[in-house]
Protein backbone atom coordinates (compact mmCIF):
# COMPACT_ATOMS: atom_id res chain seq x y z
CA UNK A 1 0.00 0.00 0.00
CA UNK A 2 2.86 2.33 0.84
CA UNK A 3 6.23 2.85 1.08
CA UNK A 4 9.11 5.03 2.65
CA UNK A 5 11.58 7.73 0.60
CA UNK A 6 14.95 8.70 1.66
CA UNK A 7 13.51 12.08 3.34
CA UNK A 8 11.90 9.35 5.63
CA UNK A 9 8.70 11.51 6.52
CA UNK A 10 5.86 9.64 6.01
CA UNK A 11 5.04 6.55 4.13
CA UNK A 12 4.15 7.28 0.01
CA UNK A 13 0.73 5.43 -0.46
CA UNK A 14 0.42 3.89 -3.81
CA UNK A 15 -2.67 6.12 -5.01
CA UNK A 16 -2.86 5.11 -8.51
CA UNK A 17 -3.35 1.46 -6.93
CA UNK A 18 -5.26 2.24 -3.80
CA UNK A 19 -7.95 4.73 -2.34
CA UNK A 20 -7.02 5.17 1.31
CA UNK A 21 -9.49 7.33 3.80
CA UNK A 22 -9.22 8.53 7.18
CA UNK A 23 -11.96 7.92 9.55
CA UNK A 24 -13.39 8.65 13.28
CA UNK A 25 -12.74 4.64 14.34
CA UNK A 26 -16.42 4.63 15.98
CA UNK A 27 -18.47 6.68 13.59
CA UNK A 28 -16.81 5.60 10.20
CA UNK A 29 -16.97 9.49 9.50
CA UNK A 30 -14.15 11.30 7.84
CA UNK A 31 -11.91 13.02 9.96
CA UNK A 32 -10.06 16.64 9.13
CA UNK A 33 -7.39 16.64 6.80
CA UNK A 34 -3.83 15.84 8.97
CA UNK A 35 -6.20 14.81 12.10
CA UNK A 36 -5.69 11.23 13.53
CA UNK A 37 -7.48 8.14 12.19
CA UNK A 38 -8.10 4.19 11.30
CA UNK A 39 -7.12 3.60 7.72
CA UNK A 40 -9.75 2.68 5.60
CA UNK A 41 -8.05 0.82 2.09
CA UNK A 42 -9.68 0.31 -1.09
CA UNK A 43 -7.64 -1.40 -3.71
CA UNK A 44 -8.30 -0.20 -7.15
CA UNK A 45 -6.37 -3.00 -9.16
CA UNK A 46 -6.72 -6.12 -7.58
CA UNK A 47 -8.77 -8.30 -9.67
CA UNK A 48 -8.98 -12.00 -8.28
CA UNK A 49 -9.75 -10.49 -4.66
CA UNK A 50 -11.98 -7.24 -4.84
CA UNK A 51 -11.89 -5.29 -1.09
CA UNK A 52 -13.85 -2.22 -0.36
CA UNK A 53 -13.18 -0.03 2.35
CA UNK A 54 -11.04 -2.22 4.15
CA UNK A 55 -11.08 -1.29 7.77
CA UNK A 56 -7.20 -1.97 8.68
CA UNK A 57 -7.74 -1.04 12.27
CA UNK A 58 -4.66 1.03 12.26
CA UNK A 59 -4.19 4.46 13.47
CA UNK A 60 -2.58 7.49 11.37
CA UNK A 61 -2.94 10.38 9.39
CA UNK A 62 -2.55 11.23 5.81
CA UNK A 63 -0.35 14.00 4.88
CA UNK A 64 -1.53 15.73 1.31
CA UNK A 65 2.07 18.48 0.87
CA UNK A 66 4.38 16.94 -1.79
CA UNK A 67 7.34 15.29 -0.15
CA UNK A 68 10.84 16.98 -0.05
CA UNK A 69 11.68 13.66 -2.28
CA UNK A 70 9.72 15.53 -5.08
CA UNK A 71 7.14 12.86 -4.74
CA UNK A 72 3.49 14.02 -4.86
CA UNK A 73 1.31 11.32 -3.80
CA UNK A 74 -0.54 11.54 -0.13
CA UNK A 75 1.93 10.13 2.68
CA UNK A 76 0.54 8.55 5.70
CA UNK A 77 2.35 8.88 8.88
CA UNK A 78 4.09 6.39 11.07
CA UNK A 79 1.22 4.14 12.72
CA UNK A 80 0.56 5.27 16.33
CA UNK A 81 -1.85 2.44 17.57
CA UNK A 82 -4.89 0.34 16.39
CA UNK A 83 -8.59 1.28 16.73
CA UNK A 84 -9.39 -1.96 18.30
CA UNK A 85 -6.30 -1.52 21.18
CA UNK A 86 -7.47 2.09 21.60
CA UNK A 87 -9.21 3.20 24.95
CA UNK A 88 -10.85 6.39 25.56
CA UNK A 89 -10.08 7.19 29.02
CA UNK A 90 -11.08 10.82 30.41
CA UNK A 91 -11.66 12.20 27.05
CA UNK A 92 -7.78 11.60 25.86
CA UNK A 93 -7.11 8.22 23.27
CA UNK A 94 -4.97 5.99 24.64
CA UNK A 95 -2.84 3.57 23.25
CA UNK A 96 -1.22 0.20 24.56
CA UNK A 97 1.88 0.85 22.65
CA UNK A 98 1.91 4.33 24.03
CA UNK A 99 2.52 3.00 27.18
CA UNK A 100 5.23 0.56 25.71
CA UNK A 101 6.90 3.28 24.44
CA UNK A 102 7.27 5.06 27.50
CA UNK A 103 8.38 1.52 29.90
CA UNK A 104 11.02 0.22 27.06
CA UNK A 105 12.92 3.98 27.52
CA UNK A 106 13.23 3.58 31.08
CA UNK A 107 16.03 2.34 33.30
CA UNK A 108 15.29 -0.98 35.09
CA UNK A 109 11.55 -1.10 34.21
CA UNK A 110 10.44 -3.77 31.71
CA UNK A 111 8.13 -3.29 29.19
CA UNK A 112 5.72 -5.87 30.72
CA UNK A 113 2.83 -4.17 31.82
CA UNK A 114 -1.56 -4.72 32.13
CA UNK A 115 -3.98 -2.40 31.57
CA UNK A 116 -6.52 -2.20 34.23
CA UNK A 117 -9.51 0.31 33.49
CA UNK A 118 -12.42 0.47 35.57
CA UNK A 119 -15.18 3.14 36.45
CA UNK A 120 -14.18 3.77 40.08
CA UNK A 121 -14.74 7.13 42.02
CA UNK A 122 -11.17 7.97 42.41
CA UNK A 123 -11.85 10.35 44.56
CA UNK A 124 -13.01 8.44 47.29
CA UNK A 125 -9.82 6.39 47.29
CA UNK A 126 -7.71 9.63 47.49
CA UNK A 127 -10.53 10.75 49.89
CA UNK A 128 -9.21 7.82 52.07
CA UNK A 129 -6.00 7.98 51.55
CA UNK A 130 -5.72 11.09 52.81
CA UNK A 131 -7.37 11.05 55.95
CA UNK A 132 -5.28 8.19 57.13
CA UNK A 133 -2.55 9.73 56.29
CA UNK A 134 -3.91 13.00 58.35
CA UNK A 135 -4.97 10.54 61.50
CA UNK A 136 -1.66 8.71 61.30
CA UNK A 137 -0.06 12.54 61.08
CA UNK A 138 -1.76 13.34 64.10
CA UNK A 139 -1.21 9.29 66.36
CA UNK A 140 2.75 9.31 65.09
CA UNK A 141 3.39 12.80 64.46
CA UNK A 142 5.13 12.13 61.20
CA UNK A 143 4.42 12.23 57.82
CA UNK A 144 3.89 8.75 55.96
CA UNK A 145 3.22 7.60 52.58
CA UNK A 146 -0.07 5.93 52.18
CA UNK A 147 -0.78 3.30 49.84
CA UNK A 148 -4.62 1.60 49.12
CA UNK A 149 -4.08 -1.88 47.92
CA UNK A 150 -6.67 -3.87 45.83
CA UNK A 151 -8.83 -6.11 48.01
CA UNK A 152 -7.20 -9.74 49.38
CA UNK A 153 -3.63 -8.15 47.69
CA UNK A 154 -2.20 -8.41 51.14
CA UNK A 155 -0.72 -11.67 52.74
CA UNK A 156 -2.86 -13.15 55.21
CA UNK A 157 -1.17 -15.10 57.77
CA UNK A 158 -2.29 -18.03 60.19
CA UNK A 159 -1.48 -17.21 63.60
CA UNK A 160 0.73 -14.25 64.01
CA UNK A 161 1.01 -11.90 61.10
CA UNK A 162 3.63 -9.86 60.00
CA UNK A 163 2.52 -6.50 59.73
CA UNK A 164 6.31 -4.96 59.29
CA UNK A 165 8.72 -5.06 56.30
CA UNK A 166 11.57 -3.20 57.17
CA UNK A 167 13.40 -2.42 53.68
CA UNK A 168 15.64 0.39 55.38
CA UNK A 169 18.82 -1.23 55.17
CA UNK A 170 18.47 -3.13 51.31
CA UNK A 171 20.55 -1.52 48.77
CA UNK A 172 18.97 0.26 45.86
Amino acid sequence: VSGECTERCGLHINEDHFLVEVVDPETLEPVDEGEDGELIVTPLSKEAFPLLRYRTRDISNVIYEPCKCGRTFARMEKIKGRSDDMLKIRGVNVFPSQIESVLVGMKNVSPHYQLIVRRESFGMIQDLQNSIKHNLHTVLGIQCKVSIVEPMTIERFVGKAKRVIDLRHEKD
